[in-house]
């Protein structure tokens, strides 16, 4: 059959099925292989090129780029490669964020050029009538100079024949390592360039660039918090009558999508009792017994801006007075930390600041008997945050020593996670604890983007107690 198909595709003319273009004309909306304000206007605004983020905003990040490359040097940013489940089912693609912060394009086989000279030059994928057929159309060279702005674009056939010649021109190249592609590695001029060491990660530029968030940017990672912070929150009501690691991963991931999340960060960790020891724990195939906690760490994307949020709390409706004891103090460092969120200080200060509040604590409840930090650092091996944005880790080549200046977006996430093994109070083994928020650094101190969701005992216990009610049927069995 498929045989058929590619005899039928192939008498297609090529103008029929290719020739589309980035713009609205004569009333006709064209595909250019993702979203733009003519065929989505329910996503995106005029002047937008994703939403929520103008075209004058791309061009401005370019720009900025262009100021930190020296003189002579060439940026090389590939897009991310399509991922194969199987031999022919895909996993669903996800652009590398480096790529899309720069060009705006949110698909894959596309080479993006960044130089002093050549401006941003587009290298685009080509589309077969056979696979337009059967994927959908997929933005060109039209569609680079059109919709993303490119100030040169051609097809990717042309890369080896342009770009040796623009790396020659050049005395260091920049390339994005993540996403590094043998389609230009393989070329000579750039192997000579890497045998001189003169070729370099763009990340060390481009993370510095994407760590301070604009107005827009923060816009979207509110919204994006928000999402996260409303499909958790029912999650924790469907967790008393639903009270199984897999159902309330999916129930999860439901609300935030039907919220209007493209995907999940990251696959929801789950833990059940003991299971919540295990830090990115991701099995979610276990029932939570009576009286344990579940700690659920999820986060969702939002037009390529990421949340991340960790709650922990017993299905069952009360923590036990060992769950409480560690709870308090896990939440106690949790605001403490927070409260040191500001311009000037670090993620490296305030984690410090983290240890030795949970080593008293823990010396306190008598989990911690020795003085040395290996017996802590087996109960919490995770620093206190990270930063935060279009990666859940984001950002990894800017220091956690380096001082936070407002428009950052960190994580405050202080744990204990206590394996059934531990060697010290029986009371306390297999309990696993964290609480984690987004915080905002503002001019004057900083925002939780993740506040509306409970963390206090007393708000947690009321929660499940008092409006779990009407909570016993499916939503479906409800609609």
């Amino acid at each position: 059959m498929q045989r058929v198909v590619r005899k039928l595709t192939s008498i297609i003319s090529h103008r029929q099925v290719v020739g589309f273009r980035a713009y609205c004309t004569g009333g006709v909306v064209f595909d250019v292989g993702q979203p733009t304000s003519a065929s989505h206007p329910q996503l995106l605004k005029d002047g937008e090129l994703t939403p929520g983020i103008s075209t004058e905003e791309y061009i401005l990040r370019r720009k900025k780029l262009l100021e930190l490359l020296p003189e002579k040097s060439l940026a090389i940013i590939a897009a991310a490669p399509v991922k194969m489940m199987t031999d022919v089912v895909p996993y669903t693609f996800r652009q590398d964020a480096d790529y899309l912060y720069i060009t705006g394009c949110q698909q894959p086989g596309g080479v993006a050029i960044l130089g002093h000279d050549c401006g941003l030059c587009m290298f685009m994928p080509e589309a077969k009538p056979y696979d337009v057929i059967w994927q959908g159309q997929i933005a060109g060279v039209d569609a680079a100079v059109d919709t993303f702005k490119a100030d040169k674009a051609y097809p990717m056939r042309k890369l080896h024949e342009i770009l040796p010649d623009m790396i020659k021109g050049s005395s260091k190249v920049f390339h994005n390592v993540q996403t590094a592609t043998p389609a230009y590695m393989e070329m000579e001029a750039f192997k000579k360039l890497a045998y001189c060491n003169n070729v370099m990660d763009l990340a060390v530029y481009t993370h510095q660039l994407r760590w301070i968030k604009s107005p827009a940017e923060l816009k979207l990672m509110k919204e994006s918090a928000s999402i996260a912070c409303q499909a958790l929150l029912l999650t924790m009501l469907h967790s008393k009558t639903y009270p199984f690691e897999g159902t309330l991963a999916a129930k999860v991931e439901y609300e935030c999508k039907i919220r209007g999340a493209q995907r999940m960060g990251f696959n929801p960790v789950v833990g059940g009792g003991p299971n919540g020891s295990i830090i990115h724990y991701s099995r979610n195939d276990q029932r939570i017994k009576q009286g344990d906690l579940v700690l659920m760490d999820i986060g969702c994307e939002l037009h390529g801006y990421a949340s991340d949020l960790t709650r922990t709390w017993p299905p069952c409706g009360s923590f036990s007075s060992a769950q409480e004891e560690l709870y308090q103090l896990i939440l106690e460092t949790n605001k403490h930390c927070v409260e040191l969120c500001k311009p000037g200080a670090s993620i490296r200060q305030i984690h410090n600041h983290s240890v030795e509040m949970l080593q008293k604590g823990l010396k306190e409840l008598g989990i911690l008997r020795g003085v040395g930090s290996s017996s802590y650092h087996k109960l919490n091996p995770t620093s206190i945050g990270h930063y935060l944005g279009m990666d859940i880790h984001d950002c990894s080549m800017v220091s956690f020593d380096g001082p936070l200046k407002p428009g950052v977006v960190i994580t405050i996430e202080p744990g204990v996670y206590i394996p059934s093994s531990f060697n010290g109070p029986g009371r306390y083994r297999g309990i696993g604890i964290r609480i984690e928020d987004e915080v905002l650094i503002t001019e004057t101190g900083y925002e939780v983007l993740t506040a509306s969701i409970p963390k206090e005992v007393k708000h947690i216990e009321s929660l499940l107690n008092n409006f779990c009610h009407g909570m016993g049927t499916l939503d479906s069995q409800n609609n």
